[in-house]
């Protein structure tokens, strides 16, 4: 959604990558399918700086991939903080496992595989403080309902991809598009949030519960 060089002199004024995330970027570009996926430097400080001022004690986090992103939110916890965060992919588990276990925040990693509305009925007795939402596009609305009610007032939802690319704008007609705007029309019309949508890289919602 941005230029090239706008995305090179943003990144000349954020905080630089870790070792370990340089590390992660460069192992899923070179290893796994559809790296794009990875949230990447920018979002990445983004998701941390987001992180860091909500102090959360609890974060949800609905699609790991390779672990970039939850290493990010994860930086923001408190002393006694836990991420937990949910993946299906089976076959990404030990990459992701040993790269979690190099970094220091390690011991507040819960890394859960499995269907991820299953996953989230088991977490049914915690009460999130942050939620990131980065998985299957057309249960966004499903993982927003099945999660609302856990999350405590003043807590923040983060949803990302919710621009698609720009077709959000173009206002494509594919099945991906359209469900991707039906749950952004939604959120739209929640009285119960505080609602904003940041043009950062693929588009990250930011939803406050009142």
């Amino acid at each position: 959604m941005i230029s090239e060089e706008l995305q090179e002199l943003l990144l000349q004024y954020c905080e630089p990558e870790d070792d370990l995330l340089k590390h992660i970027d460069r192992e899923t570009n070179l290893k796994v399918l559809l790296p794009r996926m990875l949230s990447g430097h920018y979002q990445g400080r983004v998701l941390s700086m987001l992180s860091k001022m909500n102090n959360p004690k609890r974060i949800l986090e609905i699609g790991t991939f390779t672990g970039y992103a939850t290493l990010c939110l994860a930086e923001g916890l408190t002393a006694d903080g836990i991420i937990y965060t949910l993946d299906i992919n089976v076959e990404l588990q030990e990459m992701v496992r040993r790269n979690f276990a190099k970094s220091q925040l390690n011991h507040k990693i819960q890394y859960l595989i499995g269907d991820a509305q299953q996953s989230i009925r088991s977490l049914k007795n915690e009460v999130f403080d942050l939620v990131f939402i980065d998985a299957d596009k057309k249960n966004n609305g499903t993982y927003f309902d099945l999660i609302f009610d856990q999350v405590k007032p003043g807590g923040i939802i983060i949803v990302d991809n919710v621009l698609w690319s720009g077709k959000i704008l173009n206002k494509a007609q594919d099945k991906d598009t359209k469900n991707i705007s039906s749950f952004n029309d939604q959120i739209a019309a929640d009285n119960r949030v505080e609602k904003l949508i940041l043009p950062v890289r693929d588009g990250l919602f930011v939803i406050r519960k009142k």
